[in-house]
């Protein structure tokens, strides 16, 4: 079970890393989304991969750590206020530029570019 555990915290960094080296905002917003998920199951580890283990003291015989899981629902709570935060940073770029790359300018070599915002202000 740990070895799968392992290898899906290894792909979801992986494809998380890959989304975030895109040009497009909402690549980006969701590898950075995909990285948080492969952070909380980390820390969920960290508590022992253990089943039907209470997380109370004296509740049974075997027990896992709490705090591994406090911090993951926290995380999670944070998670989605900054995924809501960045979409809405990402909708009002998009608005404002009129194009949605990360940097605000569209690759000189794409065929039929239009100049953006950015590049008509500093002529």
């Amino acid at each position: 079970m740990e070895i799968l555990y392992a290898c899906c915290v290894g792909f979801l960094t992986a494809c998380g890393v890959f989304l975030v080296l895109r040009e497009r905002t909402f690549p980006v917003v969701l590898g950075l989304t995909l990285l948080s998920y492969a952070v909380n199951l980390f820390l969920f580890a960290s508590g022992r991969l253990t089943e039907a283990a209470a997380p109370i003291l004296g509740a049974g015989d075997r027990y896992t750590d709490p705090l591994p899981q406090a911090l993951v629902l926290t995380a999670i709570v944070i998670g989605f206020a900054m995924t809501a935060f960045v979409v809405i940073l990402a909708m009002r770029a998009r608005a404002d530029l009129g194009v949605d790359h990360v940097d605000g300018r569209l690759p000189d070599d794409t065929p039929g570019a239009q100049p953006t915002r950015q590049k008509d202000a500093k002529k």
